[in-house]
C-alpha cells in the first residue's frame, strides 16, 4: 500500500520552505507585487530554488539535484499554495523538469537544478494530460528554427528557456529568441503570456514517440502536483477563516460560535482531509511511475480543484465585508483557485478521463 503519511524529511522540508515564505513572501508583499510588471519574485525564486535547493528535488544527484522525488516537490507546492507566492516552481521545477527527465536531457536539467535557469513548457496552461497538444508551431523549412505561436503559457515571461513541441519533436528555445506578450491573467501571482516564434533557433531534445512521452509525462506530473498546491491553498483559506471567526464578535458572541458557520467549516475540513489523501496519492504515483498514475491524477484534479475553489469562496464570504476588499488577501486565493481549476484540465475533463480509464459509460 502506498504510504501517504509525511516523512520526517518532508516535515523538515515543509518547515524550511514555510519559514522562507513567511519571511520573504508575507501576503502584504505578495499583494504589492501584483501592482508591478515583474512576472515573478526573482529574489524569492533564487532563495527557494538555489539556496534551499528546491528546484532540483526531483533531479538525480549526479546532475546536481537532491536525488529526491516529486513527492518532496509536492510538499513545496503545498507551501507555495498557502502563500500564493509568485514563483515559477510548478512550471520549471515540476512540468519542465518532468519533460527533461523523461527525454534524458542532462545539460539543461543541471542548470535548472542549480537554480541558474528556469524553463517553461510552451503549451497552453489549460492543456490536459492525455489530450492532444495543439500543434501551432512548425519547424521552419530549410533550417532548424521554429515558427508559430502558443497562447496562454504559464510563467513563460519568467522562463529563460522554452520547451516547445513542434513537428513531432520537442525543442529547447532560448526565451530571448522568442516574442513573449503578457496577457491579462485572472491569477495575478501566476502570469500568462503568448509566445511567438519566427525562425527561432532551437535545439532538438526528443523526437517521435519519445517527444510525445515527454510532453505527456510533463502534463501528468504537473496535474498531479497542482493538486498539492490546491490542497495548500484550501488549508490556508480554512485556517485564516477559522482564526477570523474566533475574533469577530456579533451580538456579544464570537461569530465562530454560531452553529451554521461551524457546520460549514466542519464540512470544509472533511473535504480538505479527503483532498490531502488524493493529492498525496497522486504525487506518490507519478513519483514511483505507478501504473495507477493516470487514475490517481484524474481523481486528484477532479476533487482538489473544486475544493480549492470552495475553500476560497468560503474565505471571502465568511470574512464579511473585509473579505471583498482589495487590501485583504482573500481575493488572491480565490483568483489562484479559479485559475488553477481550469489549468491542466478542468474537473469535468478529468472526470470524463476517469470514466474512460475505469471503463464507465459516459
Amino acid at each position: 500500500m502506498t504510504e501517504l503519511l509525511y516523512s520526517d524529511i518532508e516535515d523538515d522540508l515543509r518547515h524550511a520552505v514555510r519559514s522562507l515564505l513567511d519571511d520573504r513572501a508575507p501576503w502584504p508583499q505578495v499583494l504589492a507585487g501584483t501592482e508591478k510588471d515583474d512576472p515573478a519574485d526573482a529574489e524569492l525564486w533564487r532563495a527557494l530554488a538555489a539556496d534551499l535547493g528546491c528546484a532540483g528535488l526531483a533531479v538525480p544527484e549526479e546532475l546536481g539535484g537532491a536525488g529526491a522525488s516529486f513527492r518532496e516537490a509536492a510538499v513545496v507546492l503545498e507551501e507555495l499554495g498557502r502563500s500564493v507566492a509568485p514563483v515559477p516552481y510548478l512550471a520549471s521545477a515540476v512540468i519542465a523538469t518532468a519533460a527533461l527527465l523523461d527525454c534524458g536531457e542532462t545539460e539543461l536539467l543541471t542548470e535548472l537544478a542549480a537554480g541558474r535557469r528556469t524553463a517553461a513548457l510552451a503549451v497552453p496552461f489549460s492543456a490536459a494530460p492525455g489530450a492532444p497538444v495543439p500543434t501551432t508551431v512548425r519547424v521552419a523549412e530549410g533550417s532548424a528554427g521554429l515558427t508559430g505561436s502558443v497562447r496562454s503559457v504559464a510563467d513563460g515571461l519568467a522562463a529563460d528557456v522554452l520547451l516547445v513541441p513542434a513537428g513531432g519533436g520537442l525543442y529547447a528555445v532560448d526565451a530571448a529568441d522568442a516574442g513573449r506578450t503578457a496577457v491579462t491573467s485572472l491569477d495575478m501571482t501566476r502570469r500568462l503570456c503568448d509566445v511567438d516564434l519566427s525562425s527561432a533557433p532551437a535545439r532538438l531534445l526528443a523526437t517521435g514517440a519519445a517527444a510525445q512521452r515527454a510532453v505527456a509525462a510533463a502534463l501528468t506530473t504537473g496535474a498531479a502536483l497542482l493538486a498539492s498546491e490546491q490542497l495548500g491553498l484550501a488549508e490556508r483559506c480554512l485556517e485564516t477563516t477559522v482564526d477570523y471567526l474566533k475574533t469577530r464578535y456579533q451580538f456579544g458572541r464570537p461569530v465562530g460560535s454560531f452553529q451554521a458557520l461551524k457546520h460549514r467549516l466542519a464540512d470544509l475540513w472533511v473535504s480538505i482531509t479527503q483532498a490531502r489523501a488524493v493529492a498525496r496519492y497522486a504525487a506518490a504515483c507519478v513519483s514511483d511511475a505507478d501504473p495507477d498514475a493516470a487514475v490517481a491524477v484524474a481523481v486528484a484534479q477532479a476533487h482538489c480543484s473544486a475544493i480549492a475553489v470552495r475553500a476560497a469562496e468560503e474565505c471571502v464570504q465568511l470574512h464579511g465585508g473585509i473579505g471583498f476588499t482589495w487590501e485583504h488577501p482573500a481575493h488572491l486565493y480565490l483568483k489562484r483557485a479559479k485559475s488553477a481549476s481550469i489549468a491542466l484540465g478542468t474537473p469535468d475533463r478529468h472526470r470524463a478521463a476517469l470514466a474512460g480509464l475505469v471503463d464507465l459509460p459516459l
